[in-house]
């Protein structure tokens, strides 16, 4: 399935526009992770634990869309938003989601 931030496809017109599909994933921090983490940001670098969480996290947002335009007859999404929150009461929860238009092309 095609996805994309454009609102359009090049060389692929939309035939029908089938509705705003969403994808959610939740994560939660990990005390050691975040030792380590807090530990890279004094002494500097990435954190290559928070990384992959974060892409991981992605993926199976947009994945989520995708399952979600499929069941509506779609083949492809566009206008696809990304964003990303921390939540809870200390922070210690991430929401990384995705939205966008699910269509036929």
């Amino acid at each position: 399935m095609t996805v994309t931030t454009t609102p359009t496809i090049e060389g692929h017109p939309i035939e029908e526009y089938l509705g705003i599909v969403t994808g959610e994933v939740i994560v939660g921090a990990n005390l050691f992770r975040d030792m380590f983490a807090n530990i890279r940001d004094i002494v500097g670098g990435r954190s290559g634990s928070y990384e992959r969480i974060l892409s991981d996290a992605r993926k199976q947002a947009i994945e989520e869309l995708q399952a979600e335009a499929a069941a509506l007859g779609g083949n492809a999404v566009v206008g696809i938003d990304l964003d990303y929150e921390v939540i809870g009461n200390s922070g210690s929860m991430l929401m990384v989601s995705a939205s966008g238009t699910a269509v036929k092309i």
